[in-house]
């Protein structure tokens, strides 16, 4: 699909978020595929089933769920293209990609947790963070929680924002819900405990595979934006658990100057992160504020690509 497809949607998106309306009347695609995947996964994920059927059928739930969403965009562009023509055509394509990409939707669930640390409110704070991270926050002061907030924020950056925009590029409303399908199945259902780490298996590595470019442009990103915090990425990244997520995380922290990761809790188990950037003060809500406006300018260096792009082609 077009640069200028893709530009317009991230507008859109940017201009309108997702109407509270229609939120309310028909709920969002990525709840459809959240319905969804649970539904197959209740019916499907049998505990009594041998580790290698329970991975078979998590491949077939993914290519279900895949199918489900990219078939009926497939469907939807290619009608577009059949009634529509010119900028009536790319505004259509743009609004119906629009619900797969989540710029505004991000700050709107951060921007509240830094102004709840700026005002003291540090439960408040905690409350609103438990909305945006899977890591238990009961127990988490002001700095757990302003952590918590900015690595989100770098991280959701990736996949909310680069990589759909990215699929939607290059693989059209059908790319684009094609990963909003296995990004969401991988968040459902791509854990490693006893209950998801074989049925959940083939949605962890789709999703590994679909960030590979997409996390490395996000992460570029963030360092172009902020004029450092290259060294630090290229050298702390590859820490991470996640072949994907370490790169917009440890551009962040080089960006920032902070420390990010660290040990945190999860349903109750301590887990060993390890630490990204080298910065010895405490993260605190300056640090948030500061990471929402790189997070600002970083989507708008996105713009200006694909608006080169776009003029280019």
């Amino acid at each position: 699909m077009s640069a200028a497809v893709t530009l317009t949607a991230l507008a859109a998106e940017a201009a309108l978020g997702y109407p509270s309306l229609l939120l309310s009347r028909i709920g969002h695609p990525v709840t459809w595929l959240g319905a969804l995947i649970g539904w197959l996964e209740l019916r499907l994920n049998r505990r009594d089933a041998s580790n290698l059927r329970r991975r078979l059928w998590g491949m077939l739930t993914i290519l279900m769920v895949g199918a489900a969403a990219a078939a009926p965009a497939a469907l939807l562009g290619l009608s577009l293209d059949a009634a529509l023509d010119g900028p009536t055509r790319l505004v259509a394509l743009a609004l119906l990609a629009a619900p797969g990409l989540a710029q505004r939707s991000l700050y709107e669930h951060v921007s509240p947790v830094q102004a709840a640390l700026a005002g003291g409110d540090v439960a408040k704070a905690r409350s609103l963070v438990a909305q945006i991270v899977g890591r238990d926050t009961e127990n988490l002061d002001e700095t757990g929680v302003a952590r918590a907030a900015v690595e989100s924020l770098a991280e959701s950056f990736n996949d909310a924002v680069v990589a759909p925009a990215f699929w939607l590029l290059v693989g059209g409303l059908p790319g684009l819900y094609l990963y909003k399908a296995v990004n969401t199945a991988d968040s459902m259902i791509g854990h490693r405990d006893d209950r998801f780490e074989a049925f959940g298996w083939a949605a962890a590595r789709a999703d590994d595979l679909l960030n590979l470019v997409p996390a490395r442009v996000a992460g570029l990103l963030i360092c172009v934006s902020a004029g450092r915090g290259l060294s630090t990425m290229i050298r702390d990244a590859p820490k991470h658990a996640s072949p994907n997520a370490g790169w917009p995380e440890a551009a962040m922290a080089g960006a920032l100057g902070v420390r990010l990761g660290g040990p945190a809790s999860y349903d109750g188990v301590a887990e060993a992160r390890p630490w990204f950037g080298t910065g010895e003060r405490p993260v605190g809500p300056q640090d948030v504020r500061a990471a929402l406006r790189l997070y600002l300018r970083a989507c708008a260096v996105l713009w200006i690509l694909l608006g080169v792009v776009a003029w280019l082609l």
